[in-house]
Protein backbone atom coordinates (compact mmCIF):
# COMPACT_ATOMS: atom_id res chain seq x y z
CA UNK A 1 0.00 0.00 0.00
CA UNK A 2 1.51 3.47 -0.88
CA UNK A 3 0.50 6.79 0.45
CA UNK A 4 0.99 10.38 -1.24
CA UNK A 5 2.26 13.49 0.51
CA UNK A 6 0.92 15.93 -0.96
CA UNK A 7 1.07 19.72 -1.14
CA UNK A 8 -1.26 21.90 0.41
CA UNK A 9 -0.63 24.73 -0.67
CA UNK A 10 1.26 26.52 -3.52
CA UNK A 11 4.79 27.45 -3.12
CA UNK A 12 8.38 26.77 -3.32
CA UNK A 13 10.77 23.89 -2.35
CA UNK A 14 13.22 24.88 -0.10
CA UNK A 15 14.43 21.52 0.77
CA UNK A 16 13.80 18.45 -0.23
CA UNK A 17 14.84 16.22 3.47
CA UNK A 18 14.32 12.55 1.98
CA UNK A 19 15.80 10.60 -0.42
CA UNK A 20 14.09 7.06 -2.38
CA UNK A 21 14.86 4.53 0.23
CA UNK A 22 14.98 6.41 3.47
CA UNK A 23 12.71 5.08 6.53
CA UNK A 24 10.06 7.59 7.45
CA UNK A 25 7.83 7.91 10.56
CA UNK A 26 4.71 9.46 11.31
CA UNK A 27 5.06 13.06 11.35
CA UNK A 28 8.85 13.15 10.01
CA UNK A 29 9.21 16.48 7.35
CA UNK A 30 9.40 15.41 3.88
CA UNK A 31 9.99 18.71 2.23
CA UNK A 32 9.92 22.07 3.32
CA UNK A 33 8.12 24.65 1.42
CA UNK A 34 8.20 28.12 0.78
CA UNK A 35 5.07 30.40 0.62
CA UNK A 36 4.66 33.78 1.16
CA UNK A 37 7.93 34.29 2.72
CA UNK A 38 6.88 31.13 5.42
CA UNK A 39 8.58 28.17 5.61
CA UNK A 40 5.77 24.83 5.60
CA UNK A 41 7.34 21.76 6.75
CA UNK A 42 5.29 19.44 4.77
CA UNK A 43 5.28 15.63 7.12
CA UNK A 44 4.08 12.07 6.23
CA UNK A 45 1.44 10.77 8.11
CA UNK A 46 2.34 7.47 7.74
CA UNK A 47 5.20 5.35 8.73
CA UNK A 48 7.05 3.49 6.18
CA UNK A 49 9.51 3.62 3.32
CA UNK A 50 10.00 6.76 0.37
CA UNK A 51 9.63 4.75 -2.60
CA UNK A 52 9.38 7.86 -4.83
CA UNK A 53 10.46 11.91 -4.38
CA UNK A 54 8.63 13.69 -7.11
CA UNK A 55 9.83 17.02 -6.41
CA UNK A 56 13.38 19.24 -6.47
CA UNK A 57 14.56 22.14 -4.49
CA UNK A 58 13.83 25.12 -6.49
CA UNK A 59 10.96 23.47 -8.14
CA UNK A 60 7.27 24.95 -7.87
CA UNK A 61 4.17 23.52 -6.57
CA UNK A 62 0.47 23.56 -6.39
CA UNK A 63 -1.88 22.31 -4.36
CA UNK A 64 -2.69 18.98 -4.58
CA UNK A 65 0.85 17.76 -6.17
CA UNK A 66 2.53 14.64 -5.08
CA UNK A 67 5.99 15.95 -3.28
CA UNK A 68 6.73 12.32 -2.26
CA UNK A 69 5.36 8.38 -2.24
CA UNK A 70 5.31 6.57 0.78
CA UNK A 71 5.32 2.72 0.88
Amino acid sequence: MTHDVVAELVGKVLKVMVTEGDDVSVGDTIVLLESMKMEIPVQTEVAGVVADVAVHEGDSVQEGDVLAVVR
